[in-house]
């Protein structure tokens, strides 16, 4: 209300959060006010309890709930016109708080799947946002299952980005309206972690890393199995 009284333009909000908090408030901003202030996400990352947690060392739990938040913030582009991850970097000896989205000692570098997260989101962008519903509605935690959606004009290309946060594997028909039909072939990338604490290390950085294939697409319908605790970009190609 305050904000509103000085007529500020946009507002910097932080979210240093659960990863539970993450995950409740991916609709955050679908029925934010239109015609109020504008936000930028300034600073934001799924915080355990305490720094000791598995979940604080940049678990895949930690990434999967931001890559589940990140799909309302892209799908209310309108209102969120900006977001930026904090912390960047910390030295493994000296570090002020978790988690960072890369970590480094004097000879090695580690990114973390957090930072993957925000790697397909950039590389992922498009040009506008679509809506990507389910029986008429955001998918925004139903079922545990998170998705928004870009086309890039340019390209003439679709991109879903779609979280299955449950436990379950998820079979999912898309159907696809205002376009003639796809082309090409489909990169689907997918970020997943065997257990839900797993984390990259220094010794080991590539415990969860985005993994990416082609499948042949045409007409206006894809299907798709979703494995649970993944996050899944799938880019393709259309006619309009």
């Amino acid at each position: 209300k305050e904000l509103k009284k000085l007529n500020a333009e946009i507002v910097d909000e932080h979210y240093y959060k659960s990863p539970e908090w993450f995950l409740k408030n991916a609709a955050r901003y679908d029925n934010y006010d239109r015609n109020g202030f504008k936000v930028f996400a300034g600073e934001y990352a799924g915080h355990g309890k305490d720094n000791a947690q598995a979940e604080s060392k940049n678990s895949w739990y930690s990434a999967m709930a931001e890559a589940a938040f990140m799909t309302g913030l892209e799908r209310n582009a309108d209102v969120v016109r900006m977001c930026s991850y904090a912390p960047l970097l910390a030295h493994v000896d000296a570090w002020q708080w978790r988690p960072d989205l890369i970590w480094f000692d004097n000879l090695r570098s580690m990114a973390t799947p957090n930072y993957y997260v925000q790697q397909l989101y950039s590389r992922n962008r498009g040009t506008h946002a679509v809506p990507a519903l389910f029986d008429g509605k955001a998918l925004s935690g139903k079922d545990s299952l998170y998705a928004s959606a870009v086309i890039d004009t340019v390209t003439k290309e679709l991109i879903i980005k779609f979280v299955n946060a449950g436990n379950k594997t998820e079979n999912f028909e898309f159907s696809l309206a205002g376009i003639k039909t796809l082309k090409g072939e489909m990169t689907v990338t997918s970020l997943h972690g065997e257990e839900i604490l797993a984390y990259n290390t220094l010794d080991k950085p590539a415990v969860v890393i985005p993994v990416s294939r082609r499948i042949p697409v045409k007409g206006k319908k894809i299907k798709q199995t979703i494995a649970p605790s993944t996050f899944t970009v799938l880019r393709l190609t259309y006619v309009p």
